[in-house]
């Protein structure tokens, strides 16, 4: 059991609140601050909520977050409709299918597991960029992307931590 005891999964706890944190963390990294020449990162903060949330447990409402989370993704910054949509629900869609391997391991373990699932999103959108525009996009950026998004594990474990053991039905 988590130190400060499970808490109970209302839907707007363990989704609807995150959902909101990630889209203005989103829009809070994309602002163009530069110091001394470096600007801030920017890491696809959803992806955290994607694995997350297919750890936690199973539920109806969780790909349907990732579908408004990832068409957010697409307007935000100006990506095919789609694309960042169909690559957090193929994440998800894995992340969940793996879950049983997954639950009850160490934090280490989750974090790699994390981000082999940031990978799979990222390559998959570069797939389907490839397929759309006849361009990939470039590695270094991408890299980079994915190297900042992993960062943000302890977030991801902080919010498994809060909600995995509040339903034991799924145990």
């Amino acid at each position: 059991m988590s130190p400060g005891g499970a808490r109970p999964l209302d839907p707007g706890t363990w989704i609807g609140l995150p959902m909101l944190w990630a889209i203005a963390a989103t829009i809070l990294f994309a602002v163009p601050l530069r110091v001394f020449g470096l600007q801030l990162p920017e890491p696809a903060f959803p992806l955290a909520l994607v694995f997350a949330w297919a750890v936690i447990r199973p539920s109806i409402l969780a790909p349907f977050a990732v579908l408004v989370l990832g068409l957010f993704l697409d307007i935000f910054w100006g990506s095919p409709l789609g694309l960042w949509a169909l690559s957090m629900l193929i994440a998800y869609g894995v992340t969940l299918s793996a879950r049983s391997f997954m639950v009850g391991q160490s934090g280490a373990v989750l974090w790699g597991w994390y981000g082999a699932m940031c990978a799979l999103t990222l390559a998959a959108g570069s797939m389907f960029t490839l397929m759309q525009l006849d361009a990939a996009p470039a590695f270094r950026p991408l890299a980079w992307q994915w190297f900042w998004t992993v960062l943000l594990y302890p977030l991801v474990h902080r919010l498994i931590d809060r909600f995995e053991d509040a339903d034991v039905r799924f145990r």
